[in-house]
This record gives structure tokens, C-alpha cells and sequence, in this order.
């Protein structure tokens, strides 16, 4: 494994390949520096896989040389005297509860972690094959594998992508939807798995406009110490982190507009060109129903569906079946 600075560490060049090991710790108070005549002390090694996509490759929150991100933030407040954390990346921009179950969690199961995240889920959402019980069954693997090789999980439910980018309601309400059974899966498996889960669906996330970058869709460097902080918070209540939790505060300002139109102008119309092929047709479907069932006064039967699809989707991950009435409601707004 190689060193890199955290402020460097560079991005993944494909979904399951490990970026560079970062290595982070102090030492105890009054122990030599290592050096020519000196002796280390001991300490522990805490080891920390991260995977996912873009959200946890950092994307949003740059640094020279590449991204940070939450997981990095993270990793730096895990670290304490006579504690060092090894911090490996597995995340890719891009990656689908696909590319996280075929690949990332293999590598991280070798890397043998102390403490994993597993925060993917919106991508699919962004697909017209999305299917919610192929992806429970992924995550419930990835879970068991991970946990079964005694590293802590730690996952979260996030926002609708169509929320967060301000898409109008027939536009909106599918990809809701969408998002709200991936996160009653989360939900699910944080309970059956003893996850530590961070809420991070709910307006606050996609009303502060500071939390965000300039394409709305990843969080800025405040929204991912947001994220950091949160997690830190929950580990440091199961007495997992005792480091110095993350600063909340950006050291570098927020995207302004001109970040904005720069991004639709530039990145923006490549991210829009790619979605059209995929995205875009089946989406237009999907507002087209909603839009009809509107007008006949059945949108709740698009709720119903979601809700039997979700349904099996739980049922499928255990031996027994629970009754539809308490899975978590799927039930769309405005």
C-alpha cells in the first residue's frame, strides 16, 4: 500500500479500483518523532473502506490534485494519539449498486476493514433499468459480506436527485419515488445489520443552498463536512471515534453563479448529453404517467405499485415475509 498526502489523495480511475491508501495518526504526547536513533511507539492501525460513487469519491468538495470528500474529512477525525487510520477510497463517480456489489466490496472485503461505508443508490434512481428489489439484494450482500468480516458499516438515506435539482413536479415525483425505496431499503438494513445510519434525506439538505455545488447535485466542501460531521457524531456515540470531529466550516468559499453557468455551460451539457440515451426517454415516460394519472384523479395507484414493488423487494432479503402494511410508505408529495 502507498502513502498520500489527504489534501493529494487523487480519484479512482474505475469503479472497484483502490485508490491510494492514505495514512493518518499522531503520535502520543511526549513520544519521539520517528528518525535516525529513535524508536516508535506502538499503535493501532484502524482501517476505513469507503464505497459508493461520486457523493463519497468527494466530488464537489476539490483539493489539489483531485477530490476530498466526507469519507476523507471522516477519516482525518478518526485519527487520535497512538491511532492511525488507514483510509482507502474505493468509491467511482458514475458507480451503481452494480459496480459496488461486482467489484468495490471485493476489494474492500481484501482490504479487511474495521469500519466501511456503503452510500450508493441514486445513480440507479437515474436509470431507466432501475429495479428496486436487484438492488436490496445487492446492498443486503454487500452488507453481509462486509459485516460478516467485522468491519462496522456505516451507510445513509439521501435526497431525490429531482428535488435537488429543482425539476417540476411530473419530472420530480418519479424520482422521488425512486429515491424513497432505496432509502426504506437503507433503512431496513440498518436495523437488521446495526448500521450507523446518518439521515440526510430530509428539506434542510436540499433547501440550504450552501450545502451544495454548482451542479446540484453533489454536496459543496459544507455539505460534505456536513456529512462527516454527522457521521462522526453517530461514532463517536457508539465510543468509536474519540479524534477531533471534523470543522463544519468551508476554508474555501461557496460556487457563486458564475460557478453555475460555468458548470451548465461546460460539464453540465456532457452530464445532460450522456443522460439522454438512458435517462431522459424513460423519464419522459414516466412524467407522461404521472401527468395521466393526475388528470384522473389515480396518482395514488403509482404509489400503491412502488409500494408492492418495494414490498417484495424486503421480503426477498429475508426468510420472512412481512406483512405490505409495514414497510415503510413511498407516498410522493406535490
Amino acid at each position: 500500500m502507498t502513502g498520500a498526502a489527504l489534501s493529494g489523495l487523487p480519484t479512482s480511475g474505475s469503479a472497484g479500483v483502490p485508490a491510494p491508501v492514505t495514512s493518518l495518526g499522531t503520535h502520543p504526547p511526549g513520544a519521539p518523532a520517528n528518525g535516525p536513533g529513535s524508536v516508535a511507539a506502538p499503535r493501532a492501525v484502524l482501517r476505513f473502506a469507503a464505497l459508493g460513487d461520486s457523493l463519497t469519491e468527494g466530488i464537489g468538495d476539490p483539493v489539489p490534485g483531485g477530490w476530498r470528500g466526507w469519507a476523507a474529512l471522516l477519516a482525518e477525525g478518526l485519527a487520535e494519539p497512538g491511532r492511525v487510520v488507514d483510509f482507502r477510497n474505493l468509491a467511482v463517480a458514475g458507480a451503481l449498486s452494480k459496480d459496488v456489489h461486482e467489484r468495490q466490496a471485493a476489494a474492500a472485503a481484501a482490504f479487511r476493514p474495521d469500519l466501511a461505508s456503503v452510500v450508493v443508490g441514486v445513480n440507479d434512481t437515474l436509470r431507466h433499468s432501475f429495479d428496486i428489489r436487484r438492488l436490496a439484494g445487492r446492498l443486503e450482500e454487500v452488507c453481509a459480506l462486509l459485516s460478516g468480516g467485522g468491519a462496522v458499516l456505516l451507510t445513509a438515506c439521501l435526497p431525490d436527485p429531482g428535488t435537488a435539482l429543482g425539476l417540476p413536479g411530473p419530472l420530480r415525483r418519479p424520482l422521488a419515488r425512486r429515491q424513497r425505496a432505496v432509502n426504506a431499503v437503507v433503512h431496513d438494513l440498518s436495523t437488521r445489520y446495526d448500521l450507523v445510519h446518518l439521515h440526510a434525506s430530509d428539506r434542510a439538505w436540499t433547501e440550504d443552498r450552501s450545502l451544495w455545488s454548482a451542479d446540484r447535485l453533489h454536496p459543496a466542501e459544507r455539505g460534505h463536512r456536513k456529512l462527516a460531521a454527522g457521521f462522526h457524531l453517530l461514532l463517536t456515540e457508539r465510543g468509536l471515534a474519540r479524534g477531533n470531529p471534523p470543522g463544519r466550516e468551508p476554508l474555501r468559499p461557496p460556487p457563486g453563479r458564475a460557478a453555475a453557468a460555468l458548470w451548465l455551460a461546460t460539464r453540465g451539457t456532457g452530464w445532460l448529453a450522456r443522460r439522454s440515451t438512458d435517462l431522459l426517454p424513460g423519464l419522459l415516460g414516466l412524467a407522461a404517467a404521472e401527468i395521466g394519472h393526475q388528470a384522473l384523479g389515480t396518482s395514488a395507484r403509482l404509489d400503491a405499485r412502488a409500494e408492492r414493488a418495494l414490498c417484495e423487494a424486503l421480503d426477498a432479503m429475508t426468510r420472512t415475509p412481512r406483512p405490505c402494511g409495514s414497510v415503510p410508505r413511498v407516498r410522493t408529495e406535490g
